[in-house]
């Protein structure tokens, strides 16, 4: 077994794992509207962080402006027009693809 496999199987033992104690922590007892409010917002701002993260960053050499930024605008107008998913996914691939291949 790799050292990759290895760290992704203790991972997913460690996530079942504190799933399981959270449940058992907390019994029954509901956690607050507060709390449930905050915690819906936690997932979208992890997700909008790692596409920021993606699209500019570039291996701790700082920022960068590329392809990646030219596709997640053309996402973000997609999204802005209502288009269906699939279809904000093609346009950002060809417009990041397009950039690439004239750049």
């Amino acid at each position: 077994m790799t050292t990759v496999w290895l760290t992704i199987a203790l991972l997913t033992v460690g996530t079942f794992f504190s799933k399981a104690a959270g449940t058992i922590v907390l019994g029954s007892h509901q956690p607050g509207e507060r709390t449930m409010a905050m915690t819906a917002l936690v997932a979208p701002a992890l997700l909008a962080a790692l596409v920021v993260y993606e699209t500019f960053g570039n291996h701790g050499e700082g920022l960068v402006l590329d392809a990646r930024a030219a596709g997640l605008g053309a996402a973000i107008v997609a999204l802005i027009a209502r288009a269906p998913m699939i279809v904000v996914i093609l346009i950002a691939a060809s417009v990041t693809a397009g950039v690439r291949a004239f750049s």
